[in-house]
């Protein structure tokens, strides 16, 4: 997988519009800025186009695959078409299957509860909590932390290779780390774990809304992602991919929608018909106004032109970079190395600073929302500064005073929504507070880092 890096017009490559970018904050030395959202990682910003569909849809809203009424018709035709968009969006094969879900974390979970008996999952220690933590019925093999895309590949091969028994495996990957936005060699580890009798899912949250995802070109099994990471809200997600285990395996939830008949036995019981399309797994009543989000966003991307919006964002990562490498102070974190093809996804930690109060003094002296913490990556977070695997630390921030060494980070995320003044505001922000320190006192206060209003400016 590459990208390009290639310079394309402004006109052509302007930002997208999304909600909230013109929102002004307060800052705690006084006055108001206009909001810089650069925890894009996180969540991303719902794209205006997204909203305006919803609210256009939103008079006709009605129960999907349960009415005769108009209303009802029509979002059902809305739920299944947002299906097929999916589908395109993600290059499915023909025989696979797009299971609506509520988020990347709920896909991978969905995964591991139809995975055949004796199924042997490997993992990198480098993923996302989603993808690191739902395998827990099955026989686990952690892969360290690899410091090359070829030593990645390297490593899967040995330890498929090195399985016994020789039964039914799936491995588990990442597109674009959550942490450094290094892109993983998915092609490669696809085609080595096909040649040792394993499929293999991608996790595709952090990849999907900065870059192509193309399941039959990189032919992985699996494609797990959410919407609130794609410019669509909070509460939907999807797995796609193969069919096979499951329409074998029981449903995920049981409950109406995926059952096809359900009968009385003549000793009591019930039996019941499953569905062996995607609603198996859909009981329930879905997310329509979720669902037809990401199909909204999945359009809109394709529509803007993902080659455009690939070459913009790859300009901001290098900007970034560049702003980075000036101040000594700060060291970026990475494992492929310094010329690794990356999304918009940069983790950093600066000498002298507590992570969670520099991201505290962006915030409150700045108006500039970034991330710090161990960003559900435990794993690869104690990898990347050197630390014990025993070291204290939270998903969130730690209990560390400002000044004191901390066992976490701060995490800049940006994309398609990001004005090219955001990431310039971030860069001096950051040169300015490791040049002169931050303005006002800070205290920890629930686990985290925040500005102390009793006390008067430093």
């Amino acid at each position: 997988m590459s990208v390009s890096t290639a310079a394309t017009d402004q006109s052509i490559c302007a930002p997208l519009p999304v909600l909230g970018k013109d929102v002004t904050v307060p800052l705690v030395t006084g006055g108001e800025v206009t909001y810089v959202a650069l925890d894009y990682a996180a969540s991303a910003p719902a794209l205006q186009r997204v909203w305006d569909d919803v609210a256009a849809y939103a008079p006709y809203y009605g129960s999907v695959h349960r009415g005769a009424g108009y209303l009802s018709q029509l979002s059902t035709d809305l739920f299944e078409n947002s299906r097929a968009v999916v589908a395109e969006f993600l290059g499915c094969r023909a025989e696979d299957q797009v299971i609506f879900t509520r988020s990347t974390t709920d896909s991978l979970n969905l995964l591991a509860a139809v995975l055949p008996a004796d199924c042997q999952v490997f993992v990198y220690e480098t993923e996302h909590h989603a993808s690191l933590l739902p395998w827990r019925d099955a026989r686990v093999t952690y892969l360290n932390a690899p410091r090359t895309p070829a030593q990645a590949v390297e490593t899967l091969e040995r330890a498929l290779a090195d399985r016994d028994p020789y039964g039914p495996a799936l491995v588990c990957v990442t597109g674009a780390s959550n942490v450094t936005g290094e892109l993983w060699p998915v092609r490669e580890l696809a085609a080595a774990a096909h040649a040792h009798g394993a499929r293999i899912v991608l996790d595709a949250a952090q990849l999907a809304p900065h870059h192509p995802v193309d399941i039959a070109e990189l032919d992985v099994d699996w494609v797990a992602f959410s919407g609130h990471k794609l410019y669509a809200p909070f509460g939907s997600g999807v797995l796609a991919g193969r069919a096979d285990w499951l329409q074998e395996a029981e449903p995920y939830l049981a409950g109406g929608g995926a059952s096809r008949k359900v009968a009385r036995r003549a000793d009591g019981g019930v039996d019941v018909d499953w569905h062996t399309t995607a609603a198996r797994h859909e009981a329930g009543s879905p997310n329509v106004i979720g669902v037809y989000s990401i199909a909204s966003a999945c359009k809109a991307l394709t529509e803007a032109g993902f080659d455009n919006l690939v070459a913009r964002e790859q300009r901001l990562v290098a900007e970034v970079r560049a702003g980075l490498a000036e101040v000594p102070e700060v060291r970026v974190l990475s494992l492929f190395g310094d010329d690794a093809p990356r999304v918009g996804v940069i983790s950093f930690v600066v000498e002298g600073w507590n992570s969670s109060h520099f991201a505290a003094a962006l915030s409150a002296e700045y108006g500039i929302g970034v991330r710090d913490g161990l960003f559900c990556a435990h794993p690869l977070i104690r990898t990347l500064l050197g630390s014990d695997p025993q070291d204290p630390g939270e998903c969130g921030a730690p209990e560390a005073e400002p000044g004191e060494r901390s066992l976490n980070a701060i995490r800049v995320s940006f994309g398609a929504g990001t004005p090219d003044e955001h990431v310039e505001r971030f860069v001096r922000a950051v040169k300015e507070l490791v040049r002169e320190g931050a303005q006002w006192k800070y205290r920890t206060e629930g686990g985290r880092c925040v500005p102390d209003r009793g006390a008067a400016q430093v």
